[in-house]
């Protein structure tokens, strides 16, 4: 059987990689936009992991999204570096509630789904560090809701940080390698 990876994230398929589970790479026919506009209340990374994972067709699809919220507000990836810079501004001083969520789809229905929460106490930023920063990691950070890879540069936009680390890489990695050696996908 073979197992997809319904993601276009380079640090999601290097954790899998990582853990020698193999997989392909598929990306997701998903309308996030329109997912978030209709989403309310809480669990919208899983929404989106569980849209992502049964929109890829294959044997077992494994879907994963992140959230990031501030005080109850969401905030989407930044779509220019002045957004990324404003979003780094609106996180200073503040705490980032961070989503992470995963499921596991087979034909096309999920069949299992995790989620885990994380906080991430941001320093305070100064607007001359905010561009020194994403002089460095602009335009890779594009691409993370957060502005942030914490595998690189951005773990020192933090003074705390609480939550499973790969939770925080975006995958919530060991309670799938639990529901793929259960599902015999990979070796118990």
């Amino acid at each position: 059987m073979s197992l997809i990876l319904a993601s276009s994230s380079i640090i999601r398929t290097q954790l899998l990689s990582s853990a020698g589970v193999a997989h392909e790479v598929r990306a997701p026919s998903v309308d996030e936009g329109a997912i978030k506009q209709a989403h309310v209340g809480g669990g919208l990374a899983l929404t989106l992991a569980k849209a992502k994972a049964e929109s890829v067709a294959g044997d077992w699809v494994i879907g994963s999204d992140s959230t990031i919220s501030v005080d109850g507000r969401p905030y989407s990836k930044p779509s220019d570096r002045a957004e990324a810079a404003e979003h780094l501004a609106a996180f200073s001083g503040r705490t980032l509630v961070l989503e992470s969520a995963v499921a596991l789809a087979q034909g096309g229905r999920c069949e299992w789904s995790h989620s885990d929460t994380a906080t991430l106490d941001v320093r305070d930023l100064s607007s001359s560090f905010i561009d020194s920063y994403l002089d460095t990691e602009w335009p890779e950070v594009a691409y993370c809701v957060g502005v942030f890879r914490i595998e690189g540069r951005g773990v020192t936009l933090f003074e705390r940080i609480s939550g499973d680390h790969f939770t925080i890489l975006g995958l919530p990695l060991l309670p799938l390698l639990g529901a793929l050696r259960e599902r015999g996908l990979i070796a118990s």
